[in-house]
């Protein structure tokens, strides 16, 4: 539907309709404040949101419509409409033409339709009427936003220049404190503080700063910085500086020695700025200098006692070790290396006696003698323990140098050291290893060298050994395996197997030597020789004694079960190790393991070996004496390889001798080796003169158990009768005897 001058109707419906009041005034102008600002809020800087500028220009819509009707006509009102649009931030370049564009499209449609009712002062106005008003409210309107947006741009601007001569001011003011306050800090600082141009020379330092160097005159007129370099200066230093006065970095930091003109050393904590004009461009250099002298002479002293040893002064093993690494991580191509660890002998046993006074003191004495053998810059030695050094060598012949090292110190340990009147032999074992960098890490060049010294002390010590891979390999396999020891008897890993003892005279089976061994997870079946010493240097020979004694009793219990009642019962032989012998529980042990294997007492014979017994007092021997007693046989093993005596003999609780397997190899084939002949025939009637029977070891053909049956031997045991095995084969044995 059109009005009946064919413009739009402004209401929100489709006009008066049978049913539907017409609009009012204020409707229309609701109207014809949202479709203004639907077009003019997009296009303003305004920071209302659209719901509250169409309220803001609701009462403006009201002013223009009332104008365009009003009597007298006037444009006061669209002055002062345009002057408000302003005051709402419509100063987009855009703002105005869509401002005046709705109101020519819509204020005259709104504001003069048939429907409206006549308010008070207005006129009904013809539609030409209508249209030339509304164009000069249109100028009206826009005269008047030009006039407030340029009324506003002079307040802006004025407030700019204002704003503008008070920051001056107050700049002006800022850089007269700031000059001020640069020149109490430059002056009253405790830090040193320099100025120097890019070329280096020092134009001002503060007080502070000619303090630290020993006065003013050190920075005399023309002084320049590349002066002070240092022959500890860090690396790079020099390429540092010339990157800051270059511009490439801005600053930089490093601690830094001087030397003032009296000779004496200043340290720095020395931080440099380049500071640069307003373009940028580098113009001066700024240094802070912080008197660290005494900060570093305490540093130094701290590092000092934690890489040296307090007792001789010597480095500690931190500072060898760091040594070591550097030597280590030289790269493939350095020159060889070489160790020697050094480890006294029979310290422990001074220090025990003596006390550690005496001990320090022969350390010191030892450390000083060590000392005297280092002299050349690519040798080190620390004290790393106790009694323990640490050498380094380094060159191309390290192992050459390194043995050569060695003899130096054990030299140089050969004269007793003299302590409080005494003199005191010092001994050592050494152990030397040599590689290259980059073939071996500091891990296994310790444990080759630890477990290298201890191959010279075991091969009876004051003595250098060089490393050996195989060498060392056995040596780490007996580690594995006293290790693996207590465990072993815990899993059962022990096993019993028994070699007959053999009557010369009719060849029967008697009874049997009990073989303990060991079935190892890794190693297999190993032999006595090769843990039983083992077991004796960790004490496991005590409880592992004791089982095979149980396990061996038990099967001579089960031996006699089996047999007939007639003939002697099976005995069995077990040996005693020296550490049992001293036990002080050996004799009720073994009381208690024959009763509860219900054992008779002369079923069981404990072998002791000669070496064992010589020198033993009587007290030493009071065990034997009551085993033998209860009626225990005790069986003196290894006999002949001993220093046993005629005399010596008689005094012990021996009721056989076992004659060592060396007196009768010459008896293997014949004729036999007269000799032996000789010494076996008089042992024999030694050992028959004291009561004594003897029982031959390692006895391998037949001729030579035809000799010893001719010479008076008792019994014997060897491969020629059987190896070592389990007891059902020594049953089977004495069964075959039997029948």
């Amino acid at each position: 539907m059109t009005s009946e001058s064919g413009g739009p109707r402004c209401d929100r419906g489709a006009g008066d309709t049978a049913g539907h009041p017409a609009p009012t005034e204020n409707d229309q102008l609701r109207r014809f404040a949202g479709i203004w600002c639907r077009a003019v809020h997009p296009l303003a800087a305004t920071t209302m949101t659209p719901d509250e500028f169409e309220v803001y220009l609701l009462p403006l819509a009201h002013r223009l419509s009332a104008a365009l009707r009003g009597s007298p006509f006037e444009t006061e009102a669209a002055y002062a409409v345009g002057a408000a649009l302003v005051n709402a931030q419509c100063t987009e370049p855009e703002a105005l033409p869509a401002i005046l564009g709705v109101i020519d499209a819509h204020l005259v449609s709104c504001s003069s339709s048939a429907e409206l009712p006549d308010a008070p002062g207005h006129e009904p106005l013809a539609e030409e009427d209508a249209r030339a008003r509304c164009v000069r409210l249109q100028h009206a309107l826009a005269a008047g936003f030009v006039r407030e947006l340029r009324k506003c741009e002079r307040d802006e601007q004025e407030a700019i220049s204002r704003a503008a001569l008070a920051a001056r001011t107050e700049a002006e003011k800022a850089l007269h404190a700031s000059e001020a306050k640069f020149q109490a800090v430059f002056e009253g600082a405790v830090i040193g503080v320099g100025i120097a141009g890019l070329d280096g020379e020092v134009l001002v330092v503060n007080d502070a700063m000619a303090r630290m160097f020993g006065g003013m005159d050190f920075f005399r007129p023309g002084r320049n910085v590349t002066e002070f370099v240092h022959p500890d200066d860090v690396p790079g230093a020099h390429e540092l500086y010339r990157e800051l006065v270059s511009g490439e970095r801005d600053h930089f930091r490093i601690e830094k020695p001087h030397y003032r003109d009296d000779g004496s050393e200043l340290w720095t904590n020395l931080t440099v700025t380049l500071l640069r004009d307003s373009s940028g461009a580098p113009q001066y250099q700024l240094a802070l200098a912080e008197d660290i002298t005494e900060h570093r002479q305490l540093r130094e002293r701290l590092r000092y006692e934690a890489t040296h040893d307090e007792l001789t002064g010597l480095p500690n093993r931190t500072l060898f070790l760091e040594r070591l690494d550097q030597v280590l991580a030289a790269g493939a191509d350095a020159e060889r290396f070489g160790v020697c660890y050094l480890d006294l002998d029979g310290f422990k046993a001074v220090n025990d006696s003596l006390g550690h006074v005496v001990g320090d003191r022969m350390l010191k004495a030892v450390a000083e003698r060590l000392q005297r053998c280092v002299k050349a810059p690519d040798e080190l030695l620390a004290r790393v323990g106790g009694d323990e050094f640490l050498a380094l060598v380094t060159g191309p012949a390290a192992q050459a140098d390194g043995a050569g090292l060695a003899r130096r110190m054990l030299a140089a340990l050969a004269e007793p050291v003299r302590i409080e009147g005494r003199e005191l032999r010092v001994r050592a074992s050494i152990g030397v290893v040599d590689g290259r960098a980059g073939e071996i890490g500091r891990a296994e060049v310790l444990r080759s060298a630890d477990i290298t010294m201890y191959r010279a002390k075991a091969a009876g010590g004051n003595r250098y050994e060089i490393a050996d891979a195989d060498s060392n390999a056995r040596v780490i396999a007996r580690h594995s395996l006293t290790n693996g020891l207590p465990s072993a008897l815990e899993k059962g890993e022990f096993f019993i197997e028994y070699q007959p003892l053999v009557r010369l005279t009719d060849g029967t089976v008697r009874g049997a030597e009990a073989l303990v061994r060991w079935l190892h997870p890794v190693h297999g079946v190993l032999g006595p020789d090769q843990f039983i010493p083992l077991a004796e240097d960790t004490g496991l020979i005590v409880p592992l004694g004791r089982w095979v004694l149980e396990q061996a009793a038990r099967q001579a219990r089960e031996w006699r079960d089996a047999a007939d009642d007639e003939g002697e019962p099976l005995r069995v032989n077990v040996n005693l190790s020296p550490c049992q012998l001293s036990h002080p529980t050996l004799v009720s042990d073994t009381v208690a393991v024959l009763e509860s294997a219900g054992l008779c007492p002369s079923a069981l014979c404990l072998e002791v070996t000669e070496n064992d017994l010589i020198g033993a007092d009587e007290s030493a021997l009071r065990p034997l004496r009551q085993l033998a007693d209860l009626g225990v046989d005790i069986a003196l093993d290894d006999f002949g390889t001993g220093y046993s005596n005629l005399s010596y003999l008689r005094r012990l609780p021996v009721s056989q001798l076992k004659l060592d397997r060396s007196f009768t190899r010459g008896m293997q084939r014949a004729p036999a080796d007269p000799v032996d002949v000789k010494i076996v025939e008089g042992i024999v009637s030694l050992a028959h003169t004291l009561d004594l029977a003897v029982t031959v070891e390692g006895v391998e053909t037949a001729v030579q158990a035809e000799h010893l049956r001719g010479l008076g031997c008792d019994t014997a045991q060897g491969w020629y009768y059987a190896r070592p095995g389990p007891p059902e084969r020594l049953h089977t044995l004495a069964l075959a005897d039997a029948s």
